[in-house]
């Protein structure tokens, strides 16, 4: 791998490792508040996109960004609001374990995506690590499978596609904004959450905890565009589902919620598997 191209993989590596990592706060945040789902989609919104806009208005970067929005730009922001709004629902309409394992097979079905749209098959190592790390979410999720549900499965796996379809833009794309239409996509979700929420009513003691998670949810969104403009789509994928394992980490350090040994099993593997397939890539 040449020089430069390394230094370019390297950078969209530990750009989807933020993202993940800081990505798996999101259930302290959740938990941290009495606000229901669509009220914090709202104020988490409304925050994340004025953290972004400020951000870019102070680089002087917005009108950059405003001039370079083209269509795969537009398609970006399309895809991530979708797949926020199928989020939430589907959390509603199934299990965790079926939205959990669904989700699971992010690297899977963005290594079919990319293949069909590109061309470009993922690696030997990337999928033998994303074949481990399903396995990882299985062991995960073994001990609460619910019921099948199909309306909220199906919302699960429309969540994946979008994130799917994101990442195989950025490959396809890599000239793409990332902050712009993070920004927007939170935007685009406000008159809906209005619609099926009360943010209006919300606890003022919440809000600081709202704007926060609007602050992380901008960083992890824009180092996952980031990062995904310099990684091969399937390998976006493997990485930024290193956020299953560690939010139960956090959850254990900051609530003190002792994960059930599956999870710590699934976990592990799952770490293994990107530590793994990290340690091969020099040689693919």
């Amino acid at each position: 791998m040449p020089a430069q191209t390394h230094s370019r993989h390297r950078a969209g590596v530990v750009l989807v490792v933020v993202s993940a990592i800081v990505f798996s706060t999101a259930g302290i945040f959740t938990k941290g508040v009495t606000t229901q789902a669509w009220d914090i989609i709202f104020w988490r919104g409304v925050a994340a996109s004025g953290f972004t806009l400020g951000y870019l208005m102070l680089r002087g970067a917005l009108w950059h960004e405003i001039r370079a929005f083209n269509g795969p730009a537009l398609a970006v922001t399309v895809m991530m609001a979708a797949g926020t709004a199928a989020f939430i629902p589907a959390f509603k309409l199934s299990s965790v374990a079926n939205v959990a394992l669904i989700y699971g097979a992010a690297p899977l079905i963005t290594a079919l995506l990319s293949w069909i749209t590109l061309r470009e098959a993922p690696t030997r190592t990337v999928s033998i690590a994303s074949l481990a790390a399903f396995a990882g979410v299985v062991i995960i999720v073994s001990g609460s499978l619910g019921s099948i549900q199909i309306v909220g499965d199906l919302l699960a796996l429309f969540m994946t596609l979008m994130m799917a379809g994101t990442m195989v833009v950025y490959r396809r794309y890599p000239e793409t904004t990332a902050a712009l239409p993070a920004a927007l996509s939170s935007i685009t979700l406000l008159p809906v959450a209005l619609m099926f929420g009360a943010p209006l009513a919300v606890p003022s003691a919440d809000l600081p905890v709202l704007a926060l998670f609007g602050l992380v949810f901008a960083l992890a969104s824009v180092t996952l565009s980031e990062g995904a403009r310099r990684l091969p789509a399937p390998e976006t994928a493997l990485l930024s589902i290193l956020e299953m394992p560690l939010a139960p980490v956090f959850a254990f350090v900051i609530l003190g919620a002792q994960p059930p040994v599956q999870v710590i099993l699934g976990g592990a593997m799952i770490l293994c598997a990107v530590i793994w397939s990290q340690t091969r890539a020099k040689t693919d």
